[in-house]
């Protein structure tokens, strides 16, 4: 092939590729309009399902901003989360009366509350009772109004791993969020900043992130079954680990909170050995440190170590006829049968178990 020819060549495929993309561009069959929309079938069951959960429950869920010093919580950084000085999380109506639940961690500490409605509107609320050991917070609603439906109560005894769950609430401030994801596990124990340890915490990979704290764990009917509190992640944010206290501890502290203003620590008055302990001196149960003076473990004759020989005392092993291998089963069965009420309890001393009756007092009054 001769140069000239090739040339040739070439310049006529330009002019036909240049009038191609002149015919495409001005040709009468072009399509300027938009184009229509495919009609879809209908939403799966599944689907359906969640819609209906979220607009029957989320209009009960609230974003609760608490301020400390003289700021103004209802005042708002750029971006609409809480400024400086505040924490936000999230609560939920409780009943009738205007009580909205929370964790304590949200509104501790803090001089003002306000909680925004799912519709927008905003009310100032007053912190009626806390418990730290449960990370619970009740508050009220000062001005009288018309209130969303209280969230309906499931059970946490009832749940199973695998079952589904649904979180409705403000992460990073970003109001009226639904996450989904199965209960994952039961039965964990969850540290509190009062030193004592939940029992019976619901562990769930549904999404849970900073914000969504103090809001509703929901089963698959909208019930509650907890109340989400806690993250398991090096980030910070959420890492498929999540934690609610479970609905059945709610159900029993929130109206002590509502009645009382705080709810009664169960005990008997001792000072238990850590975990750590018990596991390097190969001891199964709680080793007993000491007794508090006039405590009803005292007066049981109940003996703690003695600094003087480094002998072990008293080493509790049953509860209530249930096994006690940790300190949080022992708790659980305390807290179970309450105050005013005894617990009858296995205690090993060297080689010999026996089995005492001791009273159940309220440790956490000074």
């Amino acid at each position: 092939m001769s140069r000239r020819f090739a040339l040739s060549l070439a310049v006529v495929a330009a002019v036909l590729a240049a009038l191609t993309l002149s015919n495409i561009r001005y040709s009468p069959w072009t399509n300027t309009s938009a184009r229509t929309v495919d009609q879809r079938g209908p939403l799966s069951d599944a689907e359906r399902a969640n819609i209906e959960l979220f607009e029957r429950v989320s209009p009960s869920v609230v974003q609760v901003v608490a301020r400390s010093g003289t700021a103004n919580p209802l005042a708002e950084d750029e971006g609409g989360e809480a400024g400086a000085g505040a924490a936000s999380g999230t609560g939920f109506v409780w009943d009738n009366d205007g009580h909205v639940v929370t964790n304590n961690h949200v509104v501790q500490n803090s001089s003002e509350v306000a909680v925004r409605f799912a519709s927008g509107e905003v009310a100032q609320a007053e912190i009626i009772g806390v418990a730290p050991n449960y990370d619970l917070a009740v508050l009220r609603i000062r001005s009288p109004r018309k209130l969303p439906p209280p969230v309906g109560l499931g059970s946490s005894s009832e749940l199973k791993v695998g079952q589904f769950a649904f979180a409705i609430g403000n992460p990073f401030g970003l109001d009226q969020s639904l996450t989904s994801g199965i209960i994952s596990a039961l039965k964990r124990r969850l540290p509190t900043s009062s030193g004592r340890e939940i029992a019976n915490v619901i562990q769930t990979d549904t999404a849970i992130n900073p914000g969504n704290s103090g809001g509703p764990l929901l089963d698959s009917a909208g019930r509650l079954i907890g109340v989400n509190t806690a993250i398991l992640s090096p980030s910070g944010t959420s890492a498929g680990i999540g934690f609610a206290i479970p609905v059945d501890i709610v159900n029993r502290v929130v109206p002590e909170l509502i009645g009382k203003g705080r709810v009664p620590t169960p005990g008997i008055g001792i000072v238990a050995a850590s975990e750590a302990v018990s596991t390097r001196l190969g001891v199964e149960g709680v080793i007993i440190v000491r007794t508090a003076p006039g405590s009803p473990a005292e007066r049981a004759g109940i003996r703690g170590v003695d600094f003087n020989s480094g002998a072990l005392g008293d080493v509790i092993v049953q509860a209530d006829g249930k096994p006690v291998h940790r300190l949080s089963d022992l708790t659980d069965q305390i807290e179970q049968i309450g105050t005013g009420k005894s617990i009858r309890i296995g205690l090993k001393r060297g080689s010999q178990t026996r089995e005492i009756n001791i009273d159940i007092v309220d440790v956490g009054r000074s």
